[in-house]
């Protein structure tokens, strides 16, 4: 009998109430995708992948996720809207709740680990409703030997239970669905929900806490990799920013696509063992490293498939947030361990849909910690007719939804490592060039990844020396000269060819930037405050 299976025999969750399960302990991928498909209305793609829908939920549910206001917690934790406080007393009567519903049902049980440098890791359970779940938990936490799973002791544990409906009323939940951490009993507890983002960002919401208050070490929500010369870059970024397209790249290592630490020993360690990207209008010709990691042992989520069973990308028709996960193993060029040295560059993303910002520009260390805390994108309006105006999105460090501290907390971490290890900041526009959504057109990808390569190679630092123009509005300074980049699209205000509309979007912006900073400024010092517009 294999050690695995010795292990899953002595795998018991009688301390969670859950005695009449049965238990089924690290399957194969291969054997969930079978049994979603025969059982849990999964589907197989043309090459073999699985193909699943998660229900109600397409994403994250920010005002339904909770953490349990204790002695660890209460004075640490920056409490709101975002970090909505739970009491302890609620929370272990829900969890006898989902308990009380999970035993008896034939449950999938894993062990698998966060944070790839080993002085970081995190041991985890996940006890799951459903089969792929468990794939997904499979693919994106990292993954014990036989000889570690031996002796694994798991220090976290993920209730995951997608078909428990919440009683607001009995559950003090805000509705049905919810997602819960617990630091004193070390439980990520979900439910009424199928989306599986919940679980790998109950992880990455716990090390946001954990390592900065007990580990000296910076949670960043960002992807990372590594030149052939050793030169690490980090890429910051919200959704649909191009943060995994651009951190994937054939000339350079992948360390990873989505949450990293950033230690005091000057290294920077991935936290998962899986990607999880965006599909929407996915194409082998724009993104081959992702398009081709969509093989089995992946998981896609809500995509619609033709008769010929090959997937739609450009089909929204369930979501916009289409995605899959994979291994990271799925792609060719990676980094093992997932492990770099000090970051030489740092890229924040953001799609800006007002096509104010330069598509390049070098940041001081105040303007990048503002510029952090700000964490801003645009999104285009909805798509009620003859909606053209874009909408501003802020979330404080790349990631407010997974921060449990105050954002200055992070970014005050972020400016010291970047003084002390030299770091050079980029603020990349990979939204509208032109003028504004409706108006200009999205920066060509090409031109994006020619401004990163120059900036990498130390290129477009050697074209312009002290040669930066000084944006007038926001301070930034931006190349006048770039390898491989026509001269006229570096400015923003000449690509548009309409200096009056330019001026008045950008004094539109500028202002949004200064409202949404004011909730951060009594904790702000005066180098970040002085990072802002200048306008």
């Amino acid at each position: 009998m294999s050690s695995k299976a010795l292990k899953a025999q002595s795998i018991s969750l009688d301390q969670y109430g859950i005695k009449n399960s049965k238990i089924n302990y690290q399957l194969s991928p291969e054997s969930l995708q079978d049994l979603t498909v025969s059982s849990f209305g999964g589907k197989e793609t043309a090459n073999g992948t699985l193909a699943v829908h998660t229900g109600e939920f397409t994403g994250r549910s920010p005002l339904d996720r909770f953490i349990v206001k204790d002695s660890i917690t209460e004075n640490e934790v920056w409490w709101g809207n975002i970090n909505i406080p739970f009491n302890k007393k609620d929370f272990d009567n829900l969890l006898v709740r989902v308990t009380e519903y999970l035993d008896g049902k034939e449950l999938f049980v894993r062990d698998a680990y966060a944070c790839a440098h080993k002085d970081y890791r995190l041991n985890l359970r996940v006890i799951n409703e459903y089969p792929w779940s468990n794939m997904f938990a499979y693919n994106m936490f990292l993954r014990p030997s036989e000889e570690e799973l031996q002796s694994f002791d798991p220090e976290w544990t993920i209730i995951n239970a997608p078909g428990f409906m919440a009683d607001p009323k009995i559950d003090r939940t805000r509705q049905h669905n919810f997602a819960i951490l617990n630091f004193t009993d070390k439980i990520a507890l979900i439910g009424g929900t199928g989306y599986t983002g919940e679980i790998k960002k109950g992880i990455f919401s716990a090390l946001n806490f954990i390592l900065p208050v007990d580990k000296n070490t910076l949670p960043m929500h960002c992807s990372a990799n590594v030149g052939k010369d050793g030169n690490t870059a980090i890429f910051f970024g919200l959704s649909g920013t191009g943060k995994t397209t651009l951190s994937t790249d054939p000339e350079r290592e992948l360390i990873g696509d989505d949450e990293h630490g950033w230690t005091a020993n000057d290294e920077i360690f991935n936290f998962e063992g899986g990607c999880y990207a965006k599909v929407i209008n996915l194409s082998e010709e724009q993104e081959p490293e992702i398009f081709n990691a969509i093989k089995p042992g992946a998981i896609l989520e809500n995509v619609v498939l033709k008769e010929d069973k090959t997937v739609d990308f450009e089909d929204i028709s369930i979501t916009q947030n289409t995605r899959v996960s994979y291994p990271i193993y799925h792609i060719d060029n990676i980094k093992e361990p997932s492990i770099g040295k000090n970051p030489k560059n740092i890229f924040f993303l953001t799609a800006d849909a007002f096509g104010v910002l330069p598509p390049i520009s070098k940041l001081t260390p105040g303007q990048a910690a503002y510029h952090f805390i700000s964490g801003y994108t645009a999104k285009v309006a909805g798509t009620e007719a003859g909606v053209t105006e874009p909408v501003p999105s802020f979330s404080a460090c790349f990631g407010a939804p997974f921060m449990p501290l105050h954002p200055v907390k992070y970014a005050e971490m972020l400016s010291q490592k970047m003084r002390d290890a030299g770091v050079t900041v980029w603020l990349v526009n990979t939204g509208w060039t032109g003028g504004p959504y409706g108006v200009g057109k999205r920066m060509p990808l090409k031109h994006t990844r020619a401004m990163i390569a120059a900036a990498l190679d130390g290129s477009l630092e050697a074209a312009n020396k002290d040669n930066f123009h000084v944006h007038s509005m926001f301070g930034v300074q931006q190349p006048r000269t770039c390898p491989n980049v026509p001269t006229e699209v570096l400015s923003p205000r000449k690509s548009w060819n309409n200096d009056k509309g330019y001026y008045e979007t950008a004094n539109k912006l500028t202002t949004f930037f200064r409202e949404n900073f004011k909730k951060y400024e009594g904790q702000a010092t005066p180098e970040i405050l002085a990072g802002g517009p200048l306008k």
